[in-house]
């Protein structure tokens, strides 16, 4: 169980930390104002980085350990990695080019599609809390 403890506690901290970002974070970037927002921009990317990196990387290595391993609630388990799949392309390809442009300095078009595209990201790591608390309670009773 000590896997799916680990997935369901780092699953829950990305939830919890996407969240803020979308409710606060990414909305007060529009108010930093425009002498020092590529220097902000380059901060911010650092610094999150290092808040970010080790839950996700924990997060993603027992989803796929869980995957190739469950027999009971794999199904749950393959959901679970296909959301993960989603949030790490949503990343790369949407967040990460948003995050480069405003990295140049504050652009309104960037900061609004780093905003509305977020949300993939939101949703699909808050779907990954029940799926995470599922795969608890089956190891636990098998």
């Amino acid at each position: 169980m000590a896997v799916e403890l680990v997935h369901l506690v780092a699953t829950a901290f990305m939830a919890g930390v996407i969240a803020f970002v979308q409710f606060v974070h990414y909305p007060l970037m529009a108010y930093v104002g425009a002498p020092g927002y590529a220097d902000y921009q380059s901060r911010h990317a650092t610094l999150t980085s290092g808040v970010v990196g080790i839950p996700m990387a924990a997060e993603a290595l027992a989803a796929v350990w869980l995957m190739a391993t469950r027999v009971e609630g794999r199904q749950v388990a393959i959901v679970g990695v296909g959301l993960l799949v989603m949030i790490w392309a949503s990343t790369a390809l949407l967040q990460v080019p948003a995050h480069t442009a405003l990295g140049r300095g504050f652009d309104t078009q960037a900061h609004r599609r780093l905003v509305a595209t977020n949300w993939i990201r939101t949703i699909a790591w808050v779907a990954r809390i029940p799926l995470a608390v599922s795969l608890v309670i089956s190891a636990g009773t098998s």
